[in-house]
């Protein structure tokens, strides 16, 4: 997720069942840009009559009083303009709607990282904190097959919570869940009270370590937008178990839908990757799920190395297509979220990259 994005009108994000208050929408103006021009303002009339020329008292007084306001009202601004982050706690959020520069077409979220053939893609969610920002879980224990609840903050350098978003793919946060074996695999969407803390109900099947990512973008006052995937451990006890990875395939079902793709992924290469769904009567009737008619998130077997891929807008011959860029040699899992009759499916599958 490194790419740059140009400012958007923010708009009211969706507010936490769970919140005591709803957060109340606030005015996009930043305490900066309210800061008047720095001037010196003389207060005392000046008389040119050498008799007349020192001031009364009372003509003082009143200067006096009205430069005090003055220099109130000045230091004022200027402490708000010096706290004015976009993230004090208690601030509802801002989202602005995230939308990509001119003639960039699908892409692959990651880090971006020097190559010698140039930019290159590796993937996130690997640290907990990047780019200033940490993700801060309030609880990570749950228990096997017990609906639980996930809360966390995403804080700045000042441990403030950050509270300003844009939506990306319909929504300010993505959050993707799975086991460190690549089971379990959940996409969810949490929703921000107005101190920042994010919730979502989370129910973890099966012992083991779980690995929670966060996929977002924050908004700078400026207006400038950064995009960071952070990851944390969620932790259930029991007798952990791992599932040995599925062997690598083109195709798999899923729901009674058969899900098979076509391309060969390569490392350091921006190669297509194109997936067709069929169903009992032949092409499924694709919908768009989150603004895409797909969601590809691939994670690498070992580090969880995360990376979450963009498809064309528009289907192409019935199919989604994908740009996929694989920063390494390795076995991936790859889940395809898609959506047919109001309904999302997930199919998952592994592929081995040479």
């Amino acid at each position: 997720m490194t790419d740059q994005h140009p400012a958007a009108v923010p708009v009211v994000p969706e507010q936490a069942p769970h919140a005591s208050a709803a957060a109340a929408p606030v005015s996009d103006v930043a305490a900066s840009d309210q800061v008047p021009d720095a001037a010196v303002v003389s207060a005392v009339p000046v008389s040119s009559d050498p008799v007349s020329a020192a001031p009364d008292r009372s003509t003082l007084r009143l200067a006096l009083v009205v430069g005090g306001l003055v220099l109130a009202v000045l230091l004022g601004f200027g402490l708000g303009r010096l706290n004015a982050t976009g993230t004090a706690p208690g601030s509802p959020s801002l989202p602005a709607e995230h939308t990509d520069p001119p003639g960039v077409g699908p892409h692959s979220h990651g880090t971006a990282t020097s190559t010698d053939q140039g930019v290159g893609i590796e993937p996130g969610g690997l640290a907990v904190s990047s780019a200033g920002l940490t993700l801060a879980p309030l609880g990570t224990e749950f228990v096997a097959g017990r609906p639980g609840q996930l809360r966390f903050q995403v804080r700045d350098t000042q441990r403030r919570p950050v509270t300003r978003f844009a939506v990306v793919h319909d929504k300010p946060m993505h959050l993707i869940v799975v086991r460190r074996d690549l089971t379990g695999y959940q996409h969810l969407h949490p929703t921000m009270a107005a101190d920042g803390t994010w919730s979502v109900p989370l129910t973890l099947a099966q012992p083991g370590i779980w690995r929670a990512y966060a996929d977002f973008t924050v908004v700078a006052d400026n207006g400038a937008q950064t995009a960071v995937i952070l990851g944390a451990d969620l932790v259930v006890p029991g007798d952990y178990q791992p599932r040995p990875l599925p062997a690598p395939a083109t195709s798999t079902t899923v729901d009674g839908f058969t899900v098979g793709y076509q391309g060969t992924p390569q490392v350091g290469a921006n190669v297509p990757l194109t997936f067709r769904v069929d169903g009992a009567d032949g092409a499924a009737p694709l919908e768009r799920y989150l603004g895409a008619y797909g969601h590809l998130v691939a994670l690498r077997e070992g580090d969880l190395g995360y990376l979450h891929v963009h498809p064309e807008p528009e289907l192409v011959d019935g199919q989604i297509k994908f740009w996929l860029t694989t920063p390494g040699p390795g076995r991936y899992r790859v889940y395809l979220d898609f959506q047919v009759k109001a309904k999302v499916h997930t199919a998952e599958l592994t592929l081995t990259v040479p």
